[in-house]
């Protein structure tokens, strides 16, 4: 419990709203909720939202000490009262969500709060399952990442153990991941292979395709199959040999095939006929192959996870 007297140039003021400036990591849903159930008090009695507060009164705070901390990056997860997660599949170790498009993984220039990272620190501390302040709390973090306008299948680890077996996996390949996108014309072949390299531009926060080594540039390998094509649309499976920024969105525009709905890489013309302002793109199906040990996550050897209601499958080939 914390107390703090008013002074002079805090009278006048209405309870609520000195508590929301004095306190900005608390939602105000929870502030509200707080005054109602007597965790916040005046004088040591029940107290009013809209109550004026006067010189000398004495607020008592019975609220986690973690929101009165100056807001940063780190714990802004705590102003999210209502965390919005898709949960795929949850255990004492790992976390497999279902983001949606439109969503960052991790706060940018664009946005601070409203993110997966947020979402999913808030859900479990709410859950009392992680507290920042417990000593030698390890922060729940994601494993994987994908673009802002992509949804689908993202792992997250509830401890250090857990990050390092999944990043190790990952790096070697043992986790398959699947993607499902719809392209503008139809790959030839219908099955196969593309080789080649990816150099990104920072300020554009866009790559450019070769087909010969160039200084800077990545080797990019992507095998796709395409499941059905009506008209202009192909509905593709992709898979990633490598995992390069915008590599999937990147090799089928330079196929000659665009992502349908790609701003960056695409047929602006196309996207407004379809009315798409978001690539096609989802990582739909993700496979634990472990074919080496993987310590505490054995269990999930062999387990394969998909998401079912994939929006843009289900609106051009259902």
């Amino acid at each position: 419990m914390r107390e703090i007297t008013i002074g002079k140039n805090d009278a006048g003021q209405r309870l609520d709203r000195f508590v929301s400036k004095s306190l900005p990591l608390l939602p105000p849903a929870l502030l509200q909720k707080y005054i109602r159930i007597k965790r916040i008090k005046v004088n040591g009695g029940r107290a009013q939202r809209d109550q004026r507060l006067q010189v000398g009164d004495v607020l008592q705070l019975y609220i986690n000490d973690e929101f009165f901390d100056k807001p940063c990056e780190e714990n802004m997860f705590l102003t999210l009262f209502k965390p919005s997660l898709d949960i795929v599949y949850e255990d004492e170790n790992i976390m497999l969500l279902n983001k949606r498009p439109g969503l960052v993984v991790h706060a940018d220039e664009s946005e601070k709060v409203n993110t997966l990272i947020n979402h999913i620190q808030a859900y479990l501390y709410q859950k009392r399952e992680w507290n920042p302040r417990w000593e030698n709390a390890f922060t729940p973090a994601l494993c994987n990442r994908i673009d802002r306008n992509t949804g689908g299948l993202v792992i997250a680890a509830k401890n250090a153990e857990t990050l390092r077996i999944v990043n190790e996996k990952i790096r070697d390949r043992e986790i398959d991941k699947r993607y499902l996108c719809i392209t503008l014309g139809a790959p030839k072949p219908p099955k196969g292979k593309i080789e080649c390299f990816l150099l990104k531009d920072e300020k554009k926060k866009q790559v450019s395709v070769y087909h010969r080594p160039v200084s800077g540039a990545k080797t990019a390998l992507t095998l796709y199959r395409t499941l059905e094509t009506r008209d202009e649309l192909s509905l593709l499976e992709v898979e990633l040999q490598t995992g390069r920024t915008h590599q999937i969105r990147a090799s089928f525009a330079d196929l000659g095939c665009p992502l349908l709905g790609d701003g960056k890489y695409g047929s602006g013309e196309k996207n407004r006929k379809y009315g798409e302002t978001r690539q096609a793109l989802y990582s739909y199906k993700l496979t634990f192959d472990f074919p080496t040990d993987a310590g505490i996550l054995n269990y999930l050897k062999g387990k394969t996870f998909e998401v079912e209601n994939v929006p843009f499958r289900d609106k051009y080939f259902s």
